[in-house]
């Protein structure tokens, strides 16, 4: 039942159990448009009843020191001037046992790229006592002019044109091949024509086919 601290962004997925899922949060966002710090921290134990609490902590790039800029208790609290108005809870509600930790940050600004934190505090108990644990991630953030294509983007269309164009020279083989069969076909359908208008009779002499059928014996 024990949890343990996880730092950075390392991808979790398969260490969860149920419908909760550790996913890296998204490191880039457009200035001027909202942006999602995402934190999701599952608990290991389903059957354990827990309740957390959240802090969010920030430092921008040249500082030594984190700011606490977040605090998440049932609900939540900006701690710092420059995100005044500007943060919101994103995360797990109607519940006490947090799970997905995650904030709303609304007009980013370039002065919000820098690295976030996400503490969670997560109080466990059982039959006979409680257990305390703190769970770390961060989400290094770069704020950019417009949006950039991610390599999950650019590969998908590369992808999709490899496909179009593989499918396109299948048809054009089956078309070739099509084209010889029905050549072939009517240079044979041309022969047997060109044979029975030099002698009809021949289209007769089958076998079963006797000289009695054009009257010939007579």
């Amino acid at each position: 039942g024990q949890e343990y601290s996880i730092t950075g962004t390392s991808h979790l997925l398969g260490m969860c159990r149920g419908a909760c899922a550790e996913v890296d949060s998204d490191t880039e966002a457009v200035a001027g448009k909202g942006f999602k710090l995402g934190c999701i921290s599952c608990k290991r134990r389903s059957e354990v009843e827990g309740s957390a609490t959240v802090d969010w902590f920030f430092r921008s790039k040249g500082q030594k020191d984190f700011e606490h800029i977040y605090n998440y208790d049932e609900e939540g609290s900006i701690k710092s001037f420059q995100f005044e108005d500007r943060l919101d809870w994103f995360g797990s509600r109607q519940s006490n046992d947090i799970q997905d930790a995650s904030i709303f940050l609304t007009n980013v600004t370039f002065n919000d790229s820098g690295t976030y934190r996400c503490r969670v505090n997560r109080l466990l108990t059982y039959e006979f006592y409680e257990y305390q644990t703190k769970i770390f991630k961060e989400v290094n953030l770069t704020v950019v002019g417009k949006a950039t294509r991610g390599t999950a983007s650019i590969v998908s269309e590369v992808m999709m044109y490899v496909a179009i164009i593989g499918l396109q020279v299948w048809l054009l083989i089956e078309m070739i091949y099509c084209y010889r069969k029905i050549s072939a076909a009517g240079e044979e359908a041309l022969r047997e024509a060109a044979l029975l208008s030099i002698n009809p009779v021949t289209k007769y002499n089958q076998p079963g086919i006797t000289s009695n059928v054009l009257g010939l014996d007579k």
